[in-house]
């Protein structure tokens, strides 16, 4: 029989905003603390479970908690790693159960993209299998905004708001400058496959030859010739010319532009520099003097200028996770969805593990513009309500002031866990 203790970690790539859903967790789970006891941290995701490299958070103050809410990052640690089916690899999920055993615990709470929504649903199958009951609930987390049946992702709508604001004041900057210097400024940003994100920069342009002028999806296969009369055409019109690069960005065949070769824990392919290379084409092809900048993991850590409506659905979806998991629910997710764009309402729904795990979902071809390089009505009434509020972090000598867990471990009661 299973305990009353709960269990959660982070998991994937951070997010400005994963912290307020880990604070939805605990808050809620200290409200309930007659139903759940101790809430357990995984240090460094699920391999906290594995390596029981537990984290007690009942030795943090209320106030620590709380300051979750605005702080980025990933309190207690993430990872990428992806379980395997059981039978491919049963010796970890009888590690997992094993652990789970130990502390007596009950529920576990993972935070993540499509592939941690796929942890969490091969966790909620293991109590049949190994005969140890477990309320596995999904919490979703992703800045590519790419899982199913939830109508954006906490995390989603602070990176847009952050890409951009960014597109914007670099277009001023370039403007500024452009009679006698960069003439093509070229932002690369995260979507492997999604479009999002890129998309998110086209809020930008709200009046006719406003940065950015040219925005690159994965979703449009790449056309080099075509891409370099814009940009040129762009550059006599404006007196430069504004780009927003998906990292995915990818010919028709497939390939994408900057693939390095490599491959990630998950086994996605490793991406190089996209902007780089799109700039190497303008300056061999058209001879513009040119910048470019890489958002990297900037665009998923600027909490300080997060979007409030982000930071209000991550905490939800954090607080839901627990709620449903009181109900008796179990391999489920709690979803976002929209109930009108104008005034912007939403609530939160539940849906199904299985309907979520490993499923992506791009950007539909009616948000893209007929030419491939901007983003439609549709698209722009779907994206502004995720980026609307300020929730600034409170400052302290000039900087943001975010929180610092402590982070105590639990004692560890099991062997160590060799693979």
């Amino acid at each position: 029989m299973s305990g009353n203790n709960a269990f959660y970690a982070q998991s994937g790539g951070v997010t400005a905003v994963i912290n307020a859903s880990a604070c939805g967790v605990i808050e809620t789970a200290r409200r309930n603390s007659d139903r759940i006891g101790t809430v357990f941290a995984g240090r460094d995701g699920i391999l906290g479970a594995l390596h029981e490299d537990l984290i007690d958070t009942s030795q943090e103050s209320d106030e620590a908690i709380a300051a979750l809410r605005h702080t980025p990052a990933g309190a207690f640690g993430s990872c990428r790693h992806k379980l395997k089916g059981l039978d491919e690899n049963r010796a970890e999920y009888e590690r997992l159960v094993e652990v789970f055993r130990a502390h007596d615990i009950g529920y576990f709470f993972y935070n993540g993209g499509g592939d941690s929504q796929d942890t969490a649903h091969k966790v909620s199958q293991i109590g049949d299998e190994l005969g140890y009951p477990i309320t596995a609930i999904g919490i979703p987390k992703t800045v590519d905004n790419d899982l199913p049946l939830t109508d954006t992702c906490p995390g989603f709508g602070s990176v847009a708001k952050y890409v951009g604001v960014s597109i914007r004041e670099a277009g001023l900057d370039v403007a500024s400058m452009a009679s006698t210097s960069t003439k093509v400024f070229i932002l690369e940003v995260m979507g492997r496959h999604a479009g999002w994100i890129a998309a998110a920069g086209g809020l930008a342009a709200e009046q006719p030859g406003d940065a950015p002028h040219v925005i690159l999806f994965p979703e449009i296969p790449f056309e080099q010739q075509h891409f370099l009369e814009r940009v040129d055409a762009a550059v006599r019109e404006h007196g430069y010319c504004a780009v927003v690069a998906s990292e995915g960005a990818q010919y028709a065949d497939g390939r994408f532009l900057s693939e390095a070769g490599g491959r990630d824990a998950f086994g996605h392919a490793q991406l190089g520099g996209v902007a780089p290379m799109l700039a190497g084409m303008v300056k061999e092809q058209l001879g513009h003097k040119y910048h470019w900048a890489v958002a990297d993991y900037l665009q998923r850590s600027a909490r300080h200028i997060a979007s409030a409506t982000d930071v209000e659905q991550a905490y939800a979806v954090g607080r839901a996770a627990v709620e449903f998991a009181l109900e008796g629910r179990n391999a489920v997710m709690p979803a976002i969805r929209r109930l009108s764009d104008d005034p912007y309402e939403w609530d939160i729904a539940c849906v199904d593990l299985a309907d979520v795990a490993n499923v992506e979902t791009g950007l539909p071809r009616d948000y893209i513009t007929e030419d491939g390089y901007g983003i439609t009505d549709a698209c722009r009434r779907y994206l502004q309500p995720l980026i609307a509020g300020e929730a600034y972090p409170p400052y302290r000598n000039g900087l943001p002031d975010y929180v610092r867990l402590r982070n105590v471990a639990v004692e560890q009661r099991l062997a160590p866990f060799n693979p």
